[in-house]
């Protein structure tokens, strides 16, 4: 999957497109190459980020503190890398 990947030190890298403002919080397919995810949170003050890694949290059933915004702060394309995971897990999770 080419928005999955897994890094050096076991963690995994996942690509997200994030769609803000949406009428529910879901997994809906791929956008040129990452993950696309809708999502009801705004994208103001941070609330969307928050939003992002309570959805993968409650969705691969682990931790908040097991997921991190590496980059994309700002942008609607994100790289959220997931501690404590391999890939397969995750990728079944995401099913």
């Amino acid at each position: 999957m080419p928005f999955l990947q897994t890094l050096r030190d076991g963690d995994v890298l996942l690509t997200l497109y994030v769609q803000p403002r949406s009428s529910r919080n879901e997994l809906v397919g791929l956008h040129g190459g990452a993950l696309k995810i809708r999502l009801t949170t705004p994208p103001v003050d941070g609330k969307a980020n928050k939003a992002v890694i309570t959805f993968l949290a409650k969705l691969l059933k682990i931790p908040k503190s097991a997921i991190l915004i590496q980059g994309g702060h700002q942008s609607r394309t994100k790289r959220i890398r997931i501690s404590g995971l391999d890939e397969d897990i995750v990728r079944s999770g995401l099913t």
